[in-house]
């Protein structure tokens, strides 16, 4: 007999963990659909929240990207961020925005950032570990996308490269 009212009990419990759960995602969806807080994802993390808290109370910066077609997007950064956590920060808004465009579609950040850098006022941020504010980046700067290719100093070689080296092999036997 007391089992069956602690399984009753569970089901109630189920049952009103659910009614609360909804009732926060429709609350969550109502708050995000306010123009005011346009800038926050559909689905934000508590880091996320944390930087536009952040942002609001000045120890955050807000920096727009300049894509090379000319379009741009903004993403906002603790003051303390580095090189990499901006890469970081561009690579997650790019895909939050194709998400919402286009559906799934895959993007090669290691052919990015093989072959393209940011910079800011034309000095490349090639260094990860680095400051943003080592490079000058304030709130409200730009950094835009500029072609890089990496120098053969250093140490990776091509393909083509290594291709010759093994046929090279193969001819002296």
């Amino acid at each position: 007999m007391e089992s069956g009212t602690k399984e009753e009990e569970d089901v109630v419990g189920y049952n009103s963990n659910n009614v609360k759960k909804a009732k926060l995602l429709s609350t969550l969806t109502a708050l995000l659909d306010d123009p005011i807080l346009a800038d926050v994802p559909k689905k934000p993390t508590l880091s996320d929240v944390d930087t536009l808290i952040s942002l609001e109370l000045g120890s955050a910066m807000r920096i727009s990207i300049l894509k090379l077609d000319g379009t741009s997007f903004e993403v906002a950064m603790m003051n303390s961020a580095t090189v990499k956590d901006l890469k970081l920060a561009i690579k997650k808004k790019v895909i939050e925005l194709e998400q919402s465009k286009m559906g799934h579609r895959h993007i090669s950040w290691r052919h990015v950032w093989s072959n393209f850098c940011l910079a800011h006022h034309n000095e490349k941020l090639l260094d990860d570990g680095a400051a943003l504010q080592d490079f000058g980046v304030r709130n409200n700067s730009q950094v835009h996308f500029l072609p890089y290719v990496v120098s053969k100093g250093s140490g990776r070689h091509s393909k083509r490269r290594k291709h010759r080296f093994f046929h090279g092999l193969n001819k002296r036997l």
